[in-house]
């Protein structure tokens, strides 16, 4: 089993966030879960893949070439696959998972994140998607969601979609239970 994480290539301001990364990355090697993440040796995509490496487990890099030197790519990892661009990167790992996971991060991790959802929400995979909600980084995020929901451009089969815990442990154990739901696409043909 393979899970992809997208995360932040900073580490934030708060030592939490690389906390949750080093346990993050301990869960996955302790249950001989692979880890699939950006390539980088720098930020919390260093600390989390130097932690699985660390724990004897598997770790897939998949970099861009354009940003090998800038984000530092990292080779003592079990593989190291380098892509021409940003979509490749993207589409090697949704490949190479069997679920991704969200840690605190910035536009590159949000735009993985829901992109992989709304391929969920499409049909394209039925695999879990998930949040690590670290110090409540993605409180206001979840806000909104509820909010989509209530303004009826988010079903609420898709807003329960996103699985989201602060506990790595728990966040691993919920996605091993996730059922992908079967939604017809919701159209107001009236209103087309």
């Amino acid at each position: 089993m393979r899970v992809a994480v997208y995360c932040g290539s900073s580490r934030g301001s708060r030592e939490a966030y690389a906390e949750a990364a080093r346990a993050l990355g301990r869960a996955l090697a302790q249950r001989g879960i692979a880890l699939v993440y950006g390539g980088g040796n720098v930020g919390l995509m260093g600390v989390i893949a130097q932690t699985v490496m660390k724990e004897g487990g598997e770790v897939i890099g998949v970099i861009p070439r354009f940003l090998e030197r800038k984000e530092i790519a990292y080779r003592e990892i079990t593989e190291l696959r380098l892509v021409d661009t940003m979509h490749q990167r993207k589409q090697v790992m949704e490949e190479l998972a069997d679920g991704f996971i969200a840690m605190p991060g910035g536009f590159g991790t949000l735009e993985e994140f829901f992109e992989i959802l709304t391929w969920a929400q499409l049909g394209h995979h039925s695999k879990p998607c998930a949040l690590l909600n670290v110090e409540g980084y993605y409180d206001k995020l979840l806000a909104m969601l509820r909010h989509g929901c209530e303004e009826r451009f988010i079903r609420r089969e898709y807003h329960d979609m996103v699985i989201c815990h602060t506990e790595p442990k728990k966040l691993l154990d919920m996605m091993e239970g996730y059922q992908a739901p079967w939604v017809e696409k919701w159209l107001d043909l009236q209103k087309v």
